[in-house]
């Protein structure tokens, strides 16, 4: 087997089989297929595609070229939830605590932000000592006692996917969906849970900015769940505004904490809801989702989730008593309001440029290494349909300086539509798969 003629195959948009993918990605992985063989080979799965079978074939291959945890010695069954990234969502912190406070574990392996998109490990590294970096054994011993983890990928999980994504981002072939679907399935079911549930966002603050183009990667997901003998389920949840009001990581943390308390914002508890709801159906704690809605309401009302909040940070060397007093989260010297210029229904609250917009005051990465402001961010005072009077509060900048403000102001403006008709609110949810 050689791989130019596995390159010349898919690129005369034949099936490659499981032996040739695998020898490819193993090839690819110890070196012995040369990086610009690769880049071929990607650039012709962009422009003939892939089965499903095919890419579960590859989407296997890269998870069989590292470590694989397995949970099934730890737990009955774990579920894990992926999000592909967006503008305020910080649903993990909420929804995992929540999910175990319900007596379903977690064992959940996040990542950082990078560009307009946050990350779940920079928003829980404000919390003082917060620990992201577990091993495989912590990761497997916390799962095991507290039936919860939120960490990093510390362990080798599908190092195919890594190197390959790197060569995909400089060599124009991230935009694939067969390799977007296994990029994301080799990682999760080299992580090891039994049933997984994909948040996959569309919109302009999203990957996927059509509902059409979600729609396909979360059947390819499901697809590849299924023929690997995972559980999956992916829901197709709107991203044309940022999720709740607070944009930027110390903020962020408040607003979960706020709402596994009662008071976050509709929005977002209502998301979280759904979200935890599905959670509990696909782990079989629940039976219909009504009866795992009513055990997500349940553990926000009853403080399940809260506690179990607590119990997440402690175990992994974080500082509880920013749970319990928020306001010791640090805070940016300089706060701005920007106002309403006239009275109107919101058309539009372009969740990309909010995102970008917070990267600029500091609380993103603008390329790997960027240090991140905690204290800096946007908390966004509307949502598309509400009507305004001039002079309304719509954003509050929080930032670290007068420059990195000035920007953010004439960005703002850019991001925000105000008109003279009525605006219908734009949905959560556009359906499952």
């Amino acid at each position: 087997m050689r791989a130019v003629e596995i390159i010349e195959k898919k690129r005369d948009g034949k099936v490659l089989s499981e032996d040739e993918i695998k020898f490819f990605i193993q090839g690819f992985t110890s070196g012995d297929i040369a990086d610009y063989q690769a880049s071929a080979w990607a650039m012709a799965v962009l422009l003939k595609g892939m089965t499903s079978e095919e890419t579960t074939h590859l989407t296997l291959a890269m998870a069989e070229s590292g470590d694989q945890l397995d949970l099934s010695g730890v737990v009955d069954i774990a579920v894990d939830k992926h999000s592909s990234g967006g503008v305020g969502d910080k649903t993990s912190i909420a929804v995992v605590p929540m999910v175990r406070a319900c007596g379903l574990p977690v064992g959940k392996m996040s990542g950082r932000g990078l560009g307009f998109s946050g990350g779940t490990l920079d928003k829980l590294e404000s919390i003082p000592g917060f620990r992201t970096d577990l091993s495989k054994d912590e990761f497997l011993e916390q799962l095991a006692s507290l039936g919860m983890v939120l960490s990093g990928q510390s362990v080798d999980l599908a190092p195919a996917d890594g190197k390959l994504y790197a060569l995909r981002d400089v060599t124009g072939t991230v935009q694939s969906i067969p390799l977007i679907a296994s990029s994301i399935m080799s990682k999760k079911i080299a992580a090891g849970a039994q049933a997984i549930l994909l948040d996959v966002k569309t919109g302009n603050g999203a990957f996927m900015q059509t509902l059409d183009e979600a729609r396909r990667l979360a059947t390819l997901m499901v697809s590849i769940g299924e023929l690997s003998g995972r559980n999956v389920t992916a829901m197709l949840s709107d991203m044309n505004q940022p999720l709740g009001y607070a944009v930027g990581n110390a903020l962020e943390m408040k607003e979960a904490i706020l709402t596994l308390e009662g008071e976050g914002p509709d929005d977002f508890t209502e998301h979280c809801l759904e979200i935890a709801g599905r959670m509990l159906l696909l782990g079989k704690t629940a039976d219909t989702m009504v009866q795992a809605r009513e055990m997500a309401e349940d553990a926000i009302r009853s403080g399940g989730g809260l506690s179990y909040l607590k119990k997440l940070v402690a175990a992994q060397d974080g500082d509880v008593s920013y749970i319990d007093h928020p306001e010791k989260f640090p805070q940016a010297p300089i706060k701005k309001v920007l106002a309403a210029e006239k009275a109107g229904f919101i058309s539009e609250v372009h969740a990309r440029t909010v995102g970008e917009t917070a990267v600029v005051l500091g609380a993103g990465r603008q390329k790997k290494g960027d240090v991140i402001d905690s204290a800096v961010g946007i908390m966004v005072k509307v949502k598309v349909g509400e009507l305004v009077e001039s002079g309304q509060p719509l954003f509050v900048i929080h930032a670290h300086d007068e420059s990195s403000l000035g920007e953010a102001e004439t960005r703002l403006k850019d991001a925000i539509c105000i008109s003279p008709d009525h605006v219908d609110p734009l949905p959560l949810f556009y359906g499952q798969v």
